[in-house]
């Protein structure tokens, strides 16, 4: 689909985005490589405004993108992402769209589904495919991991008369991913799948990795707070943000890359003092630095934790931009020197960690808290790969 959706895209020069849902996400298979694609040649685009987002050009654009709408329409009908699947019994048709076709066949092990099925993997939908289904069968059941996305659009596409179910009629559970369990109840099946989730299986939410930095770092901090009232802890999108959780349950917030800062300063100004912000060292590097020079500019009194593991630990560990340049960025941005402060986040330095923690908390200003300790899993792959060499000389 990739490759495709860049064809597609250098065509009809529109981008285009590829819709993944969270079970595809964490699935995995082998893949088959293909051979490199040629880069396309540098030149400027034809339309030297088309980046231009003022509104009378993007009027324009608007345009023309609606008149293409057939065309994209002709390309989805025909598409080989698009697929109509006859079958005997027309008392129902059934839309699948992406991983929901998986679910499907589970519950046939002869992967012989008795109903019409109209398999959707290209928008905007197929209206023709979409018709004869509509026109071949008393009902259409839509099953779509997420939001009812499809199923919404039958409406404007069928209008009234035909029944549709799906997660707008309850038929599919409203919230929540779907699986093989809920297509077979969905169908009117014996769930063949249904037995209750035996005991020893647990679940298994995220967490942060035993040996993590961040541990010492929240155990610090939930000490100092202990005994004021929750709520004043904002936080940016990292693995850190597994802080919410229990045990640890010490931040508050978690909006986007570089809201942590923002969302302090605005708290403090507001009159939550202490408000204290927790943002990772590469997102501090990517989206941190402007809400730091806006609390310095008003001498905001908010606490800045950055944790420094070294890495981009929640990606897939890319180095960090701001290595070994924090302080001075900091100091740059007019944090005063004598209030930015390097921790070592372990057990043995709790107490005196602790110690800081207050202090900064009590001073009216901006200060900056840089816990300091590698990530637990680069360390471990820095050794293997280290090892690996070693065997291979």
């Amino acid at each position: 689909m990739v490759h495709y959706g860049f064809d597609f895209s250098e065509r009809y020069k529109v981008p285009v985005m590829l819709r993944i849902t969270t079970r595809l996400a964490h699935s995995r298979a082998g893949v088959k490589r293909r051979d490199p694609r040629k880069k396309n040649d540098l030149k400027l685009p034809e339309d030297l405004h088309q980046f231009v987002l003022l509104p009378a050009i993007a009027r324009k654009r608007y345009h023309n993108l609606l008149k293409m709408q057939d065309l994209f329409r002709q390309e989805s009908e025909t598409s080989s992402f698009n697929q109509y699947m006859d079958g005997p019994d027309k008392s129902l048709g059934i839309i699948v769209c992406g991983i929901a076709y998986n679910y499907l066949l589970e519950n046939y092990p002869d992967r012989h589904v008795p109903y019409p099925i109209l398999k959707i993997g290209q928008y905007p939908l197929p209206k023709k495919m979409i018709e004869r289904l509509y026109a071949e069968c008393k009902e259409i059941l839509v099953l779509e991991d997420g939001y009812p996305i499809v199923e919404e659009s039958l409406k404007g596409l069928l209008g009234k008369g035909l029944k549709i179910k799906g997660r707008l009629d309850g038929t599919i559970p409203r919230d929540g991913e779907l699986n093989p369990n809920i297509v077979a109840v969905s169908l009117g099946m014996k769930n063949t799948y249904g037995m209750p989730v035996p005991s020893l299986m647990v679940g298994r939410p995220p967490s942060l990795c035993s040996g993590c930095p961040h541990i010492d770092s929240f155990k610090a901090l939930n000490e100092v707070l202990e005994g004021l009232p929750k709520g004043r802890v904002f936080s940016d999108i990292g693995c850190y943000t597994l802080g919410a959780l229990k045990p640890y349950e010490a931040i508050n917030s978690c909006v986007d890359m570089g809201a942590s800062i923002t969302m302090a300063k605005g708290a403090a100004d507001a009159g939550l003092v202490p408000s204290v912000a927790v943002i990772g060292d590469s997102t501090f590097a990517h989206s941190g630095m402007t809400g730091l020079l806006d609390a310095v500019n008003d001498k905001s009194p908010i606490t800045i934790f950055i944790l420094d593991n070294g890495t981009t630990a929640m990606t897939g560990g890319q180095d960090s931009p701001a290595f070994g340049k924090i302080e001075t960025i900091c100091k740059g941005i007019g944090v005063e020197e004598e209030h930015i402060h390097v921790l070592r986040p372990l057990k043995k330095f709790h107490k005196e960690n602790v110690k800081i923690i207050k202090e900064e908390l009590a001073y009216p200003g901006v200060s900056i808290i840089i816990p300091r300790r590698e990530c637990i899993v680069a360390i471990d792959k820095r050794v293997r790969e280290k090892f690996k060499k070693a065997a291979i000389v």
